[in-house]
């Protein structure tokens, strides 16, 4: 068989399977569609809906700023606690999950495992235990950010620390060096951008879900939004939304820059 002959071959095999691939993907929709009975239909009747809502929201009632902003600095704060005790928690976890400086299963699998059930907990079910442990406030938020941080970073990290280079780590532990050595003189060097630039990010996050987390009572910025959706009040929902927008902004522009710079 001649060379433009197999690729012919190839060609058309090639075709055969994106043709079943894409066959696949229009059953899997169309069954999703009609199992949940949703269609891009609804966004169209809902179209009236999203006018009225537009129109209740603007203009923003900029007088109520004020108010927003101490709740605002209050979400800022959650996140911060949260993500740095996250941090420091994190160390010894993700350390303890890779399997290239922990190869015994009996050490790394189970430390995994518990991280994994953290991780499975949403963090707005943990707002809602810890909301009914501790009472409506801010301390509840700042356990479940931490917690929902805690499995975050120590999965992001321990697959960093299972992908470094290990010829610094033979190089110690050949010399004569104990696991701390090798961890301290060999590891870190090689993780901490990483570690600095995820801890940046899962701040971002624990940012954004503080707002969530309001809703159930956890502190911050969204248990004003709330009380405002409550009372329809919505031209103070328009000014909320629109700081806490802006605020994000703001955030991941500057983690953005600091990771650049890390990285």
């Amino acid at each position: 068989m001649s060379k433009p002959e197999i690729q012919g071959v190839v060609s058309s095999k090639a075709k055969l399977r994106m043709t079943i691939i894409l066959v696949a993907i229009i059953g899997v929709y169309a069954y999703t569609s009609w199992a949940t009975r949703s269609t891009p239909m609804d966004l169209i009747r809902g179209w009236g809906g999203f006018q009225r809502i537009l129109t209740d929201l603007f203009p923003p009632n900029w007088a109520y700023a004020p108010q927003v902003w101490e709740k605002l600095v209050e979400t800022i704060q959650m996140a911060i606690i949260a993500t740095t005790f996250a941090a420091i928690v994190s160390i010894p976890i993700f350390l303890l999950s890779a399997a290239n400086l922990f190869p015994s299963a009996w050490i790394h699998q189970p430390v995994r495992f518990i991280m994994n059930v953290l991780r499975t907990i949403p963090d707005i079910l943990l707002a809602i235990i810890f909301v009914g442990i501790f009472g409506v406030g801010v301390f509840p938020g700042i356990m479940a950010l931490f917690i929902f941080s805690l499995g975050l970073l120590a999965k992001l990290m321990y697959e960093t620390v299972e992908s470094i280079d290990m010829n610094p780590l033979e190089a110690i532990r050949a010399s004569g060096g104990n696991t701390l050595q090798v961890i301290w003189y060999a590891v870190i060097p090689q993780v901490l951008p990483q570690f600095v630039s995820f801890s940046l990010y899962v701040f971002e996050v624990n940012v954004r879900a503080s707002t969530v987390l309001g809703f159930v009572g956890a502190g911050g910025i969204g248990l004003l939004l709330q009380q405002q959706i409550n009372f329809f009040n919505f031209p103070r929902v328009m000014t909320i939304i629109i700081i806490i927008f802006v605020a994000v902004v703001i955030i991941d522009y500057i983690s953005n820059k600091i990771r650049e710079r890390i990285v």
